[in-house]
């Protein structure tokens, strides 16, 4: 990898989503005692990412700060298990989120009440989801945040498709009947499968996404670039904010780069959230800068400390 991820320094651990081992990366502290109490933060992967990339790099840095820090791979993806492979179903990664909250809960050098959540893109998105409906995630964080279902119903950043969200659905009809007539699944990718597929219409997420997921920069084996057709009528019918304004008064932020092309998804959830929240705007950065630059990198980690550090830990620890 260009830019190391920390994903080595990680104690694997397993934890249960229901009926699924979820497969995770735990970061402790430096000087670590298991008889001392320490807040703790779930970090949630983007759409196609695994936690062994900018997920562990925040991880690591969350726990070099003293936070207890998990990283895990989606139900369905990377190493958790979850049939179908593959699937990108905005509740299922929701409920992933809650229980890493419930393992973050058996650990006894973990403080209950001092357990935060932060993602990155589609992660982001789930996140500032998870806390609506997630009481014991007393504050949330997204890194260039994405939100699945606007981008599902409108298309991506960057690119006009006329009647996109008709053509979706139409795509994902013709998809699941087919595999309910005993097709194979059909999947597509989050990015283009090469170079060769780059063209002057690739908008400028796709080819930054590209050089992060599928060239040494940062490609993973358990990242494979690819989700079930089937997925997509249940990314339509998600809104990461729908109902964000009822989370206060607990804090969120929002850490976006100058130069993202996502930034109105960052705009759009802070708008409709109440106080405590906060945008922390990265100057010159765009969106997949903020996974692992390490110049901007550095200012996202510093500002998640702050924050968290201000949230999660108790006046009198």
């Amino acid at each position: 990898m260009l830019y190391p991820t920390h994903h080595e320094e990680g104690k694997k651990v397993v934890f249960k989503k229901f009926d699924l081992n979820i497969a995770g990366l735990l970061f402790l502290p430096d000087n670590f005692d298991e008889t001392a109490s320490y807040p703790a933060v779930v970090v949630t992967h983007p759409g196609g990412g695994v936690k062994e990339q900018c997920s562990s790099l925040y991880a690591w840095h969350l726990a070099r700060a003293g936070f207890v820090a998990l990283a895990f791979d989606a139900s369905h993806q990377g190493e958790s298990e979850g049939l179908p492979r593959c699937l990108e179903d905005p509740a299922s990664r929701v409920e992933d989120i809650r229980s890493a909250v419930d393992y973050l809960t058996t650990l006894p050098y973990v403080d209950e009440n001092g357990i935060g959540a932060m993602g990155i893109c589609a992660g982001g998105g789930y996140t500032m989801s998870a806390i609506q409906t997630e009481g014991r995630i007393r504050a949330a964080a997204g890194i260039s945040t994405w939100d699945v279902g606007d981008s599902a119903r409108n298309g991506f950043p960057g690119v006009h498709i006329e009647n996109f969200f008709q053509k979706l659905l139409q795509d994902v009809a013709r998809a699941r009947t087919a595999e309910a007539r005993g097709a194979e699944p059909e999947y597509w990718n989050y990015v283009p499968a090469s170079a060769d597929a780059i063209d002057e219409n690739t908008s400028v997420i796709q080819r930054e996404a590209w050089e992060y997921y599928r060239t040494p920069r940062c490609q993973y084996p358990t990242s494979v670039n690819k989700y079930l057709v089937s997925s997509n009528d249940k990314l339509a019918a998600f809104d990461a904010f729908a109902h964000i304004a009822t989370v206060s008064p607990r804090p969120v932020l929002f850490i976006v780069g100058s130069r993202a092309d996502t930034l109105y998804f960052t705009e759009d959830g802070y708008k409709r959230a109440r106080e405590p929240k906060e945008i922390f705007t990265v100057e010159g950065a765009s969106h997949v800068d903020l996974y692992d630059k390490p110049v901007f990198v550095e200012q996202v980690a510093a500002k998640l400390v702050s924050f968290f550090d201000a949230a999660l830990r108790r006046k009198d620890a």
